[in-house]
């Protein structure tokens, strides 16, 4: 991809940081994230535009609001510069191809999904679905772009297989995993079975090990029991967005692995840099 492209969609991905912080201050609670505009949430002065630049105008404003001097929490540059950082890394992982829309989509639904679960433990039913319509809209108009129809079956199968499971495991016991946490996973079986079955293994895989391992680091330091909960919702995202990012490499290092005799890339690594 070439480099101006690349440092556009860096910005895209700070202006849609900056959406994300409003989805994320307002959906939990039932707002809409169009009116009213933004405001301070303590005075309720409205936000200039000089003062809504992303990350710049935190930084310029001391980290206060400009009218009441109330501290601006450090989520919103946080947000906005993960969602751009992520928007190039994807950039320079997928160049521009048919899965680039798509894994651009579902990681910015993903973080607004792991920014809410981390600070209400809540996975919103109007963040998942928008984010699982518009991922499937772009992998529709992929397949019709490049004929490749048969990656919308595994697709679906990725997607009814994870629903499947989790809302079994919610059903056996509703206190390890919440409904929002079912309905995640089908996002994440929709998003990451274009690629193939294996990227969702890896993402479902990745999470899982993740939460472990802060739960007992949390436990090891006293901060947390057995019974302590955390927010799930936060490691499987993360554990999709490495898939995307990283995951070709090690699925194609286990398949070398656990076939020896293989030759060249597998099938569930193909190049999407067409």
């Amino acid at each position: 991809m070439p480099p101006t492209l690349v440092v556009i969609i860096g910005l895209l991905g700070l202006a849609v940081g900056s959406f994300l912080n409003v989805a994320v201050s307002r959906v939990p609670a039932g707002g809409s994230v169009v009116r009213p505009r933004s405001a301070c949430p303590r005075c309720a002065t409205p936000i200039a535009a000089r003062d809504n630049i992303p990350i710049v105008s935190w930084l310029l404003l001391g980290r206060r609001c400009r009218a009441c001097r109330v501290p601006i929490p450090a989520r919103y540059p946080l947000v906005e510069a993960l969602t751009a950082i992520l928007f190039v890394a994807e950039a320079l992982r997928f160049g521009w191809s048919d899965m680039l829309p798509a894994a651009l989509v579902l990681t910015a639904g993903l973080l607004a999904l792991a920014a809410c679960d981390a600070e209400q433990f809540l996975l919103p039913r109007r963040l998942i679905y928008p984010t699982l319509g518009l991922t499937a809209a772009c992998l529709l108009t992929a397949a019709a772009a490049t004929g490749q129809w048969h990656r919308l079956g595994v697709t679906a199968a990725c997607a009814v297989g994870a629903f499947a499971v989790f809302f079994t495991l919610h059903w056996v016991r509703p206190a390890w995993l919440g409904f929002g946490d079912v309905r995640l996973a089908g996002l994440l079986g929709t998003g990451l079975g274009w690629l193939g079955p294996w990227y969702l293994i890896f993402a479902l895989l990745a999470g899982s090990f993740a939460g472990l391992l802060v739960g007992v680091a949390l436990m090891a330091a006293g901060r947390a029991t057995r019974h302590t909960r955390l927010p799930f919702g936060v490691f499987l995202a993360a554990g999709a967005i490495a898939a995307l990012l990283v995951g070709a490499p090690v699925i194609h290092w286990y398949e070398s692995v656990s076939d020896p005799y293989a030759t060249g890339a597998p099938l569930t690594a193909v190049d999407h840099r067409s």
